[in-house]
């Protein structure tokens, strides 16, 4: 699916209409230039989900981990875990080793990775991908689906 964002209220709404649509754990590969609005997307998506404070990118920290417990989405009153990575900032791709990548990606996570290629043969596959692009003022996005098994 492709799709106009005319501005960051659309983005955020997107998020939020996504919310209702992600399982409680997988993980969501999210591309895009600088400024093209990934962050903005999770932040909707997090406000969804009931999440009250602020949400910043992760480009110094690598990850922001959230805990939420869920009661805004219908028939999904859970304690949420969700990790929001940006690998922007990695030199090599082995420092996710180093950091434990692996122990974020459980049965219970919904991890969100900014910059997935930064990554490459250290991150499982995704199963739902996200493309941001500037298409003039806007943004487009490219939702691709879930991969079930």
């Amino acid at each position: 699916m492709k799709a106009i964002l005319a501005d960051e209220q659309a983005t955020l709404d997107l998020g939020a209409q996504l919310a209702n649509q992600l399982p409680e754990k997988g993980i969501v590969f999210l591309h895009g230039t600088l400024g093209a609005g990934k962050t903005t997307l999770v932040r909707g998506i997090l406000q969804a989900f009931g999440h009250q404070g602020s949400t910043k990118s992760p480009t110094y920290t690598i990850v922001e981990p959230y805990t939420i417990q869920n009661n805004a989405i219908p028939n999904k009153n859970m304690i949420r875990k969700v990790y929001h990575f940006d690998l922007y900032r990695l030199s090599e791709a082995e420092e996710l080793e180093y950091m434990g990548i692996r122990d974020y990606f459980d049965d219970k996570a919904l991890c969100f990775i900014e910059w997935p290629e930064n990554g490459d043969g250290f991150l499982p596959d995704a199963d739902f991908e996200i493309t941001l692009s500037y298409s003039g003022e806007q943004r487009e996005v490219e939702l691709r689906g879930f991969q079930q098994e």
